[in-house]
């Protein structure tokens, strides 16, 4: 199952052990339990410190694995074959087994070490989640740190009956000791949060007694991130203030496009950015939502929702865009309960079943191409009169034996039976009629909407919400400017979102040098 580069790869990586790792698998005599023994034993192989235990008939999840280590109490299980993208979830899981720390600031360790209770995590993955690894990987680092926290991760298409009972529509799921604990990503930051009431009140105290930034940068996406890198390098005092590092990209699959960089993947290249960012002298204060902008004359004042606030001379605004919602009844009700946004990461829950997707620009006919494959039937809605996606792609989907197009179709009700979706109502915009589609799954895709409601009476926003800016990147608010998918800037898209940010900073500090604040103001005044 592994290739030679890939072995030698492991090889080199297990040498970073520093105690035994054993494996414990639980097998019976099926297909998936041949399949996890083989792909177990290759591993073990690679490495004098990993050895391999087998039990069959024995109760519970079958195939699984446990991993621990004598004389540590480490309880982290997988349910399933790791394959995929959990891939790299297991060789973390061995490497911090055996005793090599997991990436973590050291305060966030202290404070999962310190956490008091017994905690059982289940974490239901489809392996081809993007996001999925991150609390796979959080979770498992967890169990490593503190003995009293203990993980399972399951794969949901293997153990399809468990998935059924619990009703689960959407991974990464999450329960803690047997009830509901979460949805979707998050990183050991995020979990601390929720079980610890008093880490969020910690953080703000934290950038409460931040000094003043020559540039503060509100995001951490690609613009956000090119921008602090840009400003820093410049040797001026830079921080950045994110919802979540790596925004939006986070969410992406396959990237393809991004000039020299042949294939790589969201989370990958949120990663890199990430560790970019670290190499210079730059403050990351993630986890950080802004709530107000406030111009004081001669610095700017962004308030956060934990209460913290920070002061900058300068601002940039990379805030970046989020997935559009229809806004019509039933949706948020159905959220992750059969309405989806992540086709990727939630298709496998639909195999065999009816699924519709709506819109008809690339990402939408890319999903129904992909669901085509999954489920039974693929029902794509397009508002308009015809869909929008390259020609390539619809070439692709009306090839499809198992999809069907209907354009100018206004969806107007998603309709459930309590638990979950059970179809939706579209009215056709030519004839007013409404008609209902039987579903089981609904997956939007129809567009994004830019991260700046809380920026409304602050500076100038365009009709669709974006952020105003010129070929500097100025905004309509002098020492505050802008950058990437949050901007009127045509196209959003990674690579012009890097340039935005990089001009955008570049911008700052020609501000920062040639000018204070006040002046402005009287030249403005005069």
């Amino acid at each position: 199952m592994l290739d030679d580069a890939l072995k030698s790869q492991l090889k080199s990586h297990f040498e970073k052990m520093v105690r035994p790792v054993e494996i414990d698998a639980m097998v019976d005599d099926g297909a998936k339990s041949r399949e996890m023994s083989a792909f177990l034993s290759e591993i073990a192989a690679l490495s004098a410190n990993i050895s391999l235990t087998e039990r069959s008939g024995a109760a519970g999840r079958t195939p699984a694995f446990r991993l621990t280590s004598p004389g540590e109490e480490i309880n982290i299980t997988f349910a399933g074959i790791p394959a995929g993208h959990e891939f790299t979830s297991l060789v973390l899981a061995l490497l911090q087994v055996g005793g090599h720390p997991p990436k973590l600031d050291p305060s966030v360790v202290e404070a999962v070490a310190a956490l008091d209770g017994d905690y059982l995590f289940e974490t239901y993955f489809s392996l081809s989640c993007q996001n999925c690894p991150d609390v796979v990987q959080a979770l498992n680092a967890m169990a490593v740190i503190n003995p009293r926290i203990r993980h399972t991760a399951i794969d949901g298409a293997l153990f399809k009956a468990e998935v059924d009972a619990r009703e689960i529509m959407s991974v990464p799921s999450v329960y803690l000791n047997g009830e509901p604990f979460a949805q979707g990503r998050m990183e050991v930051e995020q979990i601390l949060a929720k079980l610890d009431t008093n880490a969020e009140a910690r953080a703000a105290e934290k950038i409460k007694a931040q000094d003043p930034f020559d540039v503060l940068v509100v995001g951490g996406g690609p613009a956000g991130a090119a921008a602090a890198i840009y400003a820093a390098r410049k040797g001026i005092r830079t921080g950045i203030a994110a919802e979540r590092f790596g925004g939006q990209v986070l969410d992406t699959m396959a990237i393809e496009n991004f000039i020299s960089v042949t294939h790589t993947e969201g989370p990958d290249f949120a990663k890199a950015l990430e560790t970019h960012v670290k190499d210079y002298p730059v403050e990351v204060m993630n986890l950080q939502r802004a709530e107000r902008l406030t111009d004081h004359g001669d610095s700017f004042e962004v308030t956060l929702a934990s209460g913290a606030s920070l002061r900058a001379k300068s601002v940039i605004l990379s805030t970046g865009a989020r997935w559009r919602q229809m806004g019509v009844p039933g949706e948020e009700d159905y959220r992750n309960r059969g309405v989806a946004y992540c086709p990727h990461c939630d298709g496998p829950l639909f195999k065999g079943k009816p699924v519709a997707v709506i819109g008809g620009g690339n990402s939408g006919v890319e999903a129904a191409i992909d669901l085509a494959g999954i489920t039974s039937h693929v029902t794509l809605l397009e508002f308009d009169v015809e869909l929008r996606a390259d020609d390539v792609l619809q070439r692709k989907l009306f090839s499809l034996p198992n999809v069907t197009v209907l354009t100018s179709a206004k969806t107007t009700e998603v309709r459930g039976n309590g638990a979950k979706v059970v179809g939706l109502t579209y009215e056709s915009r030519i004839t007013g009629e409404s008609h209902d589609v039987a579903v089981d799954g609904i997956f939007v895709q129809i567009g994004l909407l830019p991260n700046t409601e809380w920026l409304r009476g602050t500076i100038e926003l365009s009709d669709r919400g974006e952020i105003e800016v010129d070929d500097h990147g100025r905004t309509s608010l002098p020492g505050v400017f802008a950058a990437g998918d949050c901007t009127t800037t045509p196209f959003k898209q990674i690579v012009i979102a890097l340039g935005d940010g990089a001009k955008a900073s570049l911008a700052a500090f020609d501000h920062l040098i040639r000018t204070s604040v006040p002046e402005e103001r009287q030249s403005k005044a005069a």
